[in-house]
């Protein structure tokens, strides 16, 4: 129990913690203290609220490209081809183990048009066979994906009669063309349809039966989806499909069943996940992560060297201290543990602030989605904040070995000391 006694309350800590309280002709030593946990705590705070950002930003995009995208895509190897047996090949794609769903897809590009507004539009035509795509019908936000098959009862009060096929849209879309649910929009696709007077294209009137928003604005900027049968008629492809979306159990394994798929159906088409598709994005996502993390690192850097001048300071004012201690029988190494507590303390006190603020900024930003973006330059429309229980530690443990190594070199100076050199003139 003595032991035990001793080994907490140890002079040096004492020691070392009441050099921390400066008297009044101290008061520089103690100004410094303070300056370096403050430089500490906002090199932690600053760490952890930039990975906080960049870990919600690449989780966010994620989420939102996995939302409105399939995890596989499986196309033809020619762009001009199209997929005529695809009723064969879904039921090898959904034989692969891992496979939870395949649906087919015509994908063309064209012209929207409400009145005098005119907006370029992606069209996209889905199987309803399944009531349509999970991930979209979790995006609306009005009207229903079933309108699609079977249109409501309309609203309106005019006599007019509406189009027999629906449309929906992407909310802003539809906010640049000003058209809301039971108008009408005329469609017309970059397919050309040979009349009397010429080629001309393909167009039909469309009534909008639901508008999505995926939180994405280039998604909810440009896309346009109907029925399977409805598509192929707007754009002359009664016969095939351009391709196959494939649903999968777990999005971080999708390589291995690429890789099944290719051994199943060979050179013919053009298969690539998730990863691959958006590969670009997500490696400078993570280099900008990982140099923001370099950069920040460099401000707890700085603070470690205000620990190695408070502590310089604090061994030159204490010499006559050190001597007595030495002369009293104090050792070397503890002289040396005198100082490196005070750095551990300072360590301790600025690494638990910068923590806490950073964690509680972060959370808070992300709550009440502080930082608002424009949707028409970013992807996003705020700033996401994901906390990271592994990133925290990361941070914290470097933070402290960085302290810790910054009062190594005052107190091995503290700890030579000479004695007899310290107290002579006293």
């Amino acid at each position: 129990m003595n032991n035990r006694l001793k080994k907490v309350f140890s002079y040096e800590r004492f020691i070392g913690l009441r050099y921390l309280r400066a008297r009044r002709k101290q008061t520089m030593i103690s100004i410094v203290t303070l300056i370096s946990i403050a430089g500490v705590a906002l090199g932690v705070a600053a760490l952890i609220i930039v990975l906080a950002v960049m870990t919600g930003l690449a989780n966010d995009m994620r989420e939102k490209i996995l939302g409105t995208n399939a995890h596989i895509v499986i196309l033809p190897a020619s762009p001009d081809d199209k997929i005529e047996d695809y009723h064969e090949i879904t039921a090898l794609v959904s034989s692969v183990p891992g496979v939870i769903s395949s649906e087919v897809f015509i994908y063309s590009k064209g012209m929207i048009r409400r009145g005098v507004r005119g907006e370029g539009v992606v069209i996209k035509g889905m199987d309803m066979a399944d009531s349509g795509p999970v991930e979209l019908q979790h995006a609306m936000v009005h009207g229903k994906l079933e309108y699609l098959v079977e249109l409501p009862q309309t609203q309106q009060h005019n006599t007019a009669p509406l189009p027999s096929e629906g449309v929906i849209l992407g909310i802003e879309l539809a906010r640049h063309l000003g058209a809301r649910i039971d108008d009408v929009v005329t469609i017309l696709s970059a397919e050309m349809t040979l009349t009397p007077t010429g080629m001309i294209p393909r167009a039909r009137s469309f009534r909008v039966v639901g508008l999505f928003e995926t939180g994405m604005y280039e998604y909810d900027r440009s896309m346009a989806y109907m029925t399977l049968e409805t598509a192929s008629r707007l754009l002359g492809m009664p016969d095939g499909v351009n391709g196959i979306e494939v649903r999968v159990e777990d999005i971080f394994r999708s390589e291995r069943i690429v890789e099944a798929l290719r051994d199943k159906l060979g050179l013919r088409f053009w298969i690539r996940d998730w990863k691959e598709m958006n590969r670009t994005f997500f490696a400078a996502l993570k280099l900008e992560k990982i140099a923001m993390f370099i950069i920040l690192t460099l401000i707890v850097l700085v603070a470690s060297f205000s620990i190695i001048s408070s502590l310089t300071m604090m061994v030159m004012e204490k010499n006559k201290d050190i001597g007595i201690l030495k002369a009293m029988g104090a050792t070397n190494e503890g002289i040396r543990k005198i100082f490196l507590v005070q750095g551990m303390v300072i360590g301790l006190f600025g690494t638990g602030i910068g923590g806490t603020l950073g964690c509680l900024i972060s959370w808070i930003a992300d709550k009440y989605k502080l930082i608002r973006l424009e949707g028409e330059v970013y992807y996003v429309s705020y700033l996401p904040f994901e906390i990271k229980l592994t990133e925290v530690l990361i941070v914290c443990t470097a933070s402290l070995l960085i302290c810790l190594l910054a009062t190594i070199y005052p107190a091995n100076q503290a700890a030579r000391l000479d004695p007899v050199e310290a107290i002579r003139y006293e």
